[in-house]
């Protein structure tokens, strides 16, 4: 046993930066796997979020910004950018205990809002995996109409 240790010291001490970067990663995946385990909100795929609106009165968020909402979003979608989320969340308050879906363009900015809605009470926050870009992977279908306020 003390053999082992001692060569695993030596591997340590002579690989210093590939051992670091594996300290990192792993300590980087605990921190995923602790935050996962106590969100508040769920994450959905694409075809997921399309069952959920397609069996509740789901409330669909777009946080995207003016520019990118224009270029195409899921039919029906709400358009609150992501840093007027909170100034406009009175907007929501009537679907507190509704299925809400919030997505962006890649996933990037979705889980942030989730949090916020959390955080503000909403009891059914579901984060759109992959956001736009894995909705139209799928070739869902994609509205160029004006923004829903």
């Amino acid at each position: 046993m003390n053999v082992t240790l001692d060569r695993l010291l030596e591997f340590i001490s002579n690989h210093w930066i590939m051992s670091s970067g594996l300290f990192i990663v792993a300590i980087l995946l605990i921190q995923d796997f602790i935050e996962s385990a106590f969100r508040k909100h769920k994450t959905v795929s694409p075809l997921e979020a399309v069952m959920l609106m397609n069996n509740d009165d789901t409330v669909v968020i777009d946080v995207r910004e003016p520019s990118e909402y224009a270029e195409g979003h899921i039919e029906g979608a709400r358009h609150i950018p992501l840093g007027k989320l909170e100034e406009r969340a009175y907007e929501l308050e009537a679907n507190k205990n509704r299925p809400v879906i919030v997505t962006c363009q890649s996933g990037t900015r979705a889980p942030s809002a989730s949090k916020k809605l959390s955080s503000l009470g909403f009891t059914q926050v579901f984060e759109m995996k992959g956001g736009l870009a894995a909705w139209q992977e799928q070739n869902l279908p994609v509205s160029k109409s004006r923004s829903k306020k």
